[in-house]
């Protein structure tokens, strides 16, 4: 049974579970501090669901442990490899240009997108409002360019919320790794690969027990809520699905068109087949082989440019996962804000905008690698997590997406290098049609 079929068996399961035991269990409510009812402590049904919380808590302490691991030796070896390449003068240039330029205009879509249909304020979900909110550990921009150098790098290693340090270091490592001499070069830029691929096998590992560690949560949030948050989370779901929508269908076709000359309707026919996989696969890796063949088959991009700007892309290009984890983080600090009086300003909202970017690129081709993504932005603004792992609930239609969005981006990645390259693509303005 494929992941994502098991995660939604276990989310019915879990949710009807919570509903009959919230049913048939005696319950107590109080009234906290802030006003919020929350059950009382020691009543049936608070002791039935202790060990579904001790589930979730624990899978929660797993993906913790992913953190800064995963996206130290990801960031170190991707960048190493992209600095270290032949072709990384001109080509290399056009190609990240491209990427940053896309992420940048798809964490601004989610920026914007959360800002005017605020799904977060006033939303009714079971997460525990934390005392303080400080994003970065400063309250201005300049505050937080200036925490983005760590002090101890073995201190930034070893706290979740000093994050955007972590990413900060693992991009200079792997700048500079590039630019060892071979016999330096070599053998730790095969370390962080082999770091790379064994985080790889226990994040794999971890990713699995998703279906299980949704089921606890589900148990846990409609034992102790009800369906009360179920409205708040598919009215997120629906802004994040207009968000990428948007990106997909306006953002990206101009540049298709203005930048590189290109018919974006012509070019969607060509790519039809890598899109399908990768919305059908939620995985921009194992879509790769398709997308380079539609590229270099449908489209006509030469196998010198798809066979560089495609693998790059697969690694780093990130537009939906980053607009997601955008949008996503910015619905739960609007939450936590308006639940607990906190201020949500610009200057935060930046920090978490330039932290998608850096995180998207550790961003693992893999299902649901935005969610560890996710957690590690959370980490950096000094917020819980449980609110990453309660967005799991909804989560698989919308990992489609972001990953259709992320190879879409991607092809176009390709025609437009091609095109400032001289090349003629198949779908130009002033071609035939495939």
């Amino acid at each position: 049974m494929k992941l994502h079929t098991r995660i939604l068996l276990w989310l019915v399961l879990g949710t009807l579970t919570g509903a009959a035991m919230r049913a048939w269990l005696p319950a107590e409510f109080v009234v906290d501090e802030k006003g919020v009812a929350r059950l009382a402590d020691g009543c049936a049904l608070d002791t039935w669901l202790a060990p579904f919380r001790l589930a979730a808590n624990v899978f929660m302490s797993l993906l913790r442990m992913l953190i800064v691991p995963l996206i130290l030796t990801s960031i170190v070896q991707g960048v190493a490899g992209i600095a270290g390449s032949r072709d990384f003068g001109r080509l290399g240039g056009k190609t990240l240009g491209y990427y940053v330029l896309t992420s940048l205009l798809a964490i601004t879509t989610g920026l914007l997108a959360v800002n005017l249909f605020r799904p977060g304020v006033g939303a009714d979900l079971p997460l525990a409002v934390p005392d303080h909110f400080e994003p970065g550990g400063g309250r201005s921009f300049a505050d937080i360019l200036e925490r983005m150098i760590p002090q101890n790098v073995f201190e930034a290693l070893s706290d979740n919320g000093l994050m955007l340090q972590v990413i900060f270091f693992a991009l200079l490592v792997g700048f500079f790794l590039a630019r060892l001499p071979e016999r330096h070069r070599r053998p730790l830029q095969e370390l962080f690969e082999s770091g790379f691929a064994l985080m790889m096998e226990i994040a794999g590992w971890v990713l699995s027990l998703i279906p299980y560690g949704v089921f606890a949560l589900m148990v846990k949030v409609v034992g102790e809520t009800g369906f009360g948050s179920f409205g708040d989370l598919l009215y997120y779901m629906a802004v994040v699905g207009l968000a990428l929508l948007f990106h997909a269908a306006v953002v990206l076709p101009a540049l298709l068109w203005f930048i590189a000359g290109v018919s974006p309707l012509r070019w969607f026919k060509a790519a039809l087949p890598a899109l399908l996989t990768a919305f059908s696969t939620s995985s921009s890796s194992v879509t790769l082989p398709v997308t380079l063949r539609v590229v270099e088959e449908r489209g006509r991009v030469s196998n010198k440019i798809a066979s560089f700007t495609l693998p790059l892309g697969a690694t780093i290009n990130m537009d939906g996962t980053a607009l997601y984890e955008c949008l996503g983080v910015l619905f739960l600090s609007q939450f936590y804000a308006s639940s607990g009086g906190f201020s949500l300003d610009l200057a935060d909202q930046i920090y978490v905008v330039f932290t998608a970017l850096l995180a998207s690129i550790g961003a693992a081709g893999i299902p649901s690698a935005g969610l560890v993504m996710m957690t590690a932005i959370l980490s950096g603004l000094g917020l819980p997590i449980e609110g990453a792992v309660l967005l799991l609930a909804i989560d698989r239609p919308l990992d489609m997406m972001r990953t259709a969005v992320n190879v879409w981006s991607d092809t176009i990645a390709a025609a437009v290098v091609a095109r400032t390259e001289g090349e003629e693509v198949l779908t130009t303005a002033s071609s035939a049609s495939p």
